[in-house]
């Protein structure tokens, strides 16, 4: 019968009590960091064999065994047991299994505390890759609606209020902003957290000869740890992430928000694709944006993940402490979530059909021209406290007779205000309003068209950072 694995034990006179095991198992979420903590191994043992510690023959054992294990690992063959405290145990017990007495050598020089946290980072910088190129999917998906939609108009809101006329293309690239600057996040950190811990052991670095910086290198990191204290105890790059991850889930929100309503009867601006939709159980007729309420819903779990890391790091002494095990699995639902949510809100935005009939007849509806009055009467030298009170009075006017401004009279005009004249009709229309709009990062076609050809090379940019490969294989 094989003994059990440990990493620990030796100066206790038993095992621990189920309920401790049962508490500190942490296998059933942390294996998913095997292939990273095999690649952790692979140059520990080369910087173990520089050092003298391994002789040529032993590194060879070990490195043939580290590859038949992540073989094993990857098709199933190995997989942890209940009696595996977390994937660092079980890995080992793999070597030993192996290796006999040789693989017991690779544990010289690095400690569990060194080793999760360069796993974590590893597995961290491999996946925001995966979350970026998704990322830019969507921005995708939206930059392809917005580029037929330059010229549609549409009633710009605010409270929720018809305010302006907008290019409803300009109002989509209003939801990839955020993205590109969520992406432009994501590669600062990346940037921070490039950094290797392993060599840190468990808090005090090594007194063996070992060479930090050739791990890094070999691992894809910019360089080691500069504190092997600070390197075990971070968990910045964690927090970061996950705030990171939350402002996506809160920009992702938005977005679905904005589905919901422009897909109601009440606004019907936007039609979703039969195969991103649902129906209800009862009444035949629903179609229900169920991907854009989920981002919504998802929102508060990415937020939630968040909170959990900051309150759990927010006391802790310095340097690892059990806690820190709470780390990964807000990571893990991150990821997860992400990968999940944004596929399907790429796929519901590049197939959804833009009903650009009811957005132009809805774009003058609610007075949303009377700052194109005002400001004509500021062009004719009135001062704007004047120009926005008269331009109040005409909507008052047409609010009693229930009108739209270009159906007042030049009497009407006239009554209101002696600056007012027949000619503020040129600036009474949906397609002037845009057409006004000149200055960079305005809604008018020009400046739209514009921001799009920005916007798609930015992407190109991303499209090139997202696909790159930092974790050795």
């Amino acid at each position: 019968m094989t003994e059990k694995t440990s990493l620990w034990g030796g100066r206790f006179a038993g095992g621990p009590a189920d309920a401790l095991a049962r508490l500190s198992v942490s296998v059933q979420f942390d294996w998913r960091l095997a292939p990273y903590d095999i690649a952790g191994s692979r140059a520990h043992a080369r910087v173990l064999a520089a050092a003298g510690l391994l002789d040529p023959d032993e590194l060879g054992q070990m490195l043939a065994a580290l590859d038949d294990l992540e073989a094993a690992c990857a098709s199933g063959q190995f997989r942890p047991t209940i009696d595996d405290e977390d994937v660092h145990t079980a890995l080992e017990r793999g070597l030993l299994e192996r290796l006999g007495a040789l693989g017991g050598k690779l544990r010289a020089g690095r400690s569990r505390n060194d080793q999760v946290a360069t796993d974590l980072r590893l597995y961290m910088r491999d996946h925001a890759r995966g979350v970026a190129v998704a990322l830019v999917e969507l921005a995708d998906a939206l930059t392809e609606q917005a580029a037929l939609n330059v010229n549609t108009p549409a009633p710009g809101l605010t409270h929720v209020q018809h305010a302006q006329p907008v290019s409803f293309g300009h109002w989509l690239l209003a939801h990839v902003q955020p993205l590109l600057r969520d992406l432009d996040r994501m590669r600062d950190w990346d940037t921070r957290t490039a950094i290797s811990p392993l060599g840190s052991g468990a808090l005090a670095g090594s007194s063996l000869p070992l060479d930090p910086a050739a791990v890094a290198k070999e691992l894809g990191f910019n360089a080691p740890a500069a504190n092997s204290m600070d390197a075990v105890a971070d968990r910045d790059f964690v927090a970061e992430f996950l705030f990171i991850t939350s402002l996506i889930g809160v920009h992702l929100s938005r977005l679905g928000e904005e589905v919901v309503l422009w897909t109601s009867t009440e606004f019907g601006w936007v039609e979703l694709d039969d195969a991103f939709a649902t129906g209800s159980s009862i009444m035949p007729q629903k179609k229900n944006a169920d991907i854009a309420e989920l981002a919504r819903g998802k929102s508060g779990r990415l937020i939630g993940g968040l909170v959990t890391v900051l309150t759990m790091l927010k006391g802790l002494p310095l340097t690892y402490d059990r806690d820190m095990q709470e780390d990964k699995e807000p990571v893990f639902d991150a990821i997860e979530t992400l990968e999940l949510l944004l596929p399907a809100l790429a796929g519901m935005v590049s197939t959804m059909t833009v009903r650009v009939d009811r957005l132009t007849a809805a774009a003058p509806v609610g007075y949303s021209l009377a700052t194109e009055v005002a400001d004509w009467l500021v062009r004719k030298g009135v001062p704007f406290r004047d120009a926005h009170e008269i331009t109040g009075k005409l909507v008052a006017l047409c609010s009693v007779r229930e009108c739209e401004l270009e159906d007042l009279t030049d009497d009407d005009l006239e009554k209101v205000s002696e600056h007012l004249d027949p000619s503020v009709r040129s600036v009474l229309s949906v397609e002037s309003a845009l057409a006004g709009r000149t200055t960079p990062g305005s809604t008018g076609p020009g400046p739209v068209a514009d921001q799009l050809a920005q916007v798609q090379h930015h992407l190109d940019t991303w499209r090139q950072w997202a696909v790159e490969k930092v974790v050795p294989r």
